[in-house]
């Protein structure tokens, strides 16, 4: 289970579930000045750009991947920007060629002799960070299970499709559980659909990563955001723990809680790393 090959005959596809609530608005742990919004749009475009670099070859980009990013705060819907916005499950190609727009940053890099040196780097924004409204995780659940079911009757034997819910509170529209069960429930021949959750922080606590028990995290939220997410497939133990050397068993589940923006990031390295592309 879970080695399918990811081909462009056989793609595969990621949703984002992205919490636009509010409490977005407050500050990123140890990221002085920065919000969690504007944090995670850095973050999910990142993302974005580097799944488009895996999918590169010589002729150009390979439709290995299709990708949702569904918002959820005042409203829940599809939250790309520009020539994308309103769709969903779009393919990896579309989104190499339609960047709502591209930015310029600085980026730091060696300057050879044990110093850092300025250099200014083409940044491509497909979503935009956003805080207003509560927090409708319910919801925005059921538009996953909805995608991701009409996506598998047409790639029924697809890389089990993966959900990454990222969110810095509780929903404010009922249990999670329920639709997160009915996520999982959704299959295709190489396995249920996967689910992960994030917690983001607004603390300088060290983050919990990939956890085995409930043991340790402090509260009935995460301990509900723990059981919604699915044990990791045997390629992303292999990656978590040669990776970043933690410690992995068969109870090891797909959840990072009181994140910062440095375990995000990672999260969403491992998270859609490819199993096996050609």
């Amino acid at each position: 289970m879970y080695d399918a090959e990811i081909s462009r005959d056989n793609p595969s596809c990621f949703v984002f579930l992205i919490d636009q609530s509010g409490s977005m608005n407050d500050g990123f742990g140890a990221e002085a000045g920065k919000r969690k919004a504007d944090a995670l749009a850095d973050a999910i475009n990142r993302l974005l750009q580097n799944l488009v670099l895996k999918c590169a070859r010589d002729e150009g980009i390979r439709n290995y991947y299709h990708v949702s990013v569904i918002g959820y705060g005042d409203s829940v819907g599809p939250a790309f920007s520009g020539s994308l916005v309103g769709k969903s499950l779009v393919p990896i190609s579309d989104i190499a060629n339609f960047p709502a727009r591209i930015e310029e940053r600085t980026k730091q890099i060696s300057d050879g002799a044990g110093g850092l040196v300025d250099q200014q780097v083409k940044f491509p924004v497909w979503f935009e960070p956003k805080a207003a409204g509560g927090t409708p995780m319910c919801n925005a659940l059921g538009q996953a299970s909805s995608d991701v079911g009409s996506w598998l009757t047409q790639h029924p034997t697809c890389f089990a499709p993966i959900v990454i819910n990222i969110s810095d509170g509780e929903p404010t529209d009922g249990d999670p559980s329920v639709p997160a069960d009915q996520v999982k429930a959704l299959a295709s021949t190489d396995g249920n659909v996967l689910l992960f959750n994030v917690h983001l922080s607004a603390t300088n606590a060290a983050p919990i990563q990939f956890p085995d028990s409930e043991t340790g995290l402090p509260d009935d939220h995460a301990r509900l955001l723990f059981r919604m997410s699915s044990l990791l497939p045997p390629h992303l133990k292999d990656a978590v723990q040669q990776q970043e050397g933690l410690a992995v068993s068969e109870a090891t589940r797909g959840f990072v809680f009181n994140a910062n923006l440095v375990s995000l990031i990672k999260f969403l390295d491992i998270g859609t790393r490819p199993s096996n592309l050609r």
